[in-house]
């Protein structure tokens, strides 16, 4: 079974197969534990049948998708599984192929994607000439979690080895305001 980790968003987001589960958390890294453990309880699951572990890396909560990432690296470490990264552009792109994928930053301007765009970071004027490209724009919902897993599979049949790293797309806050 493969169990996909989402922490990139507010809460916690939970996959396994075909179950889904949000859990509202103020605090990720104490609630993180014991809702995946609770989670797997619910559905029947112990560690031992994971085969897998899908983490979304982004773009998103600098400190939501270090946690997650921490976590994740250290289960499969653990379960001697593997770890597979998923953005959030590929969620995305997986359910609407030719879309505009427009995710708000929360700072003015958007984490930007498509099938011809690598993600990148733009600002609204730009957002809107550029999602004329594509069909339709997409990220103003959240993204469907369940396709993580399909998303997984696929990257494990291709057997290629893709580091476990944060995606960000500009540098944390901390660093803007450096001097």
């Amino acid at each position: 079974m493969i169990l996909v980790i989402n922490t990139s968003t507010a809460g916690i987001d939970l996959v396994l197969d075909n179950k889904f589960t949000h859990i509202d958390a103020e605090k990720q890294a104490i609630t993180l534990p014991s809702s995946v453990e609770n989670f797997l309880q619910e559905n029947d699951t112990t560690w031992s049948d994971l085969t897998a572990i899908g983490i979304v890396v982004g773009p998103g909560s600098f400190t939501g998708i270090r946690l997650g990432i921490a976590y994740a690296k250290g289960l499969s470490i653990g379960l001697n599984i593997p770890i597979i990264p998923i953005n959030a552009f590929e969620l995305y792109l997986a359910q609407t192929p030719d879309a505009f994928v427009a995710i708000e930053s929360g700072r003015g301007d958007f984490f930007v994607a498509s099938q011809n765009i690598e993600p990148c970071t733009m600002d609204i004027d730009t957002v809107e000439t550029r999602q004329m490209e594509c069909p339709q724009t997409v990220g103003h919902k959240p993204f469907d979690l369940k396709l993580g897993i399909d998303i997984v599979r696929k990257k494990l049949e291709m057997n290629t080895s893709e580091p476990v790293i944060p995606m960000y797309l500009r540098p944390s806050y901390a660093e803007e305001q450096k001097e």
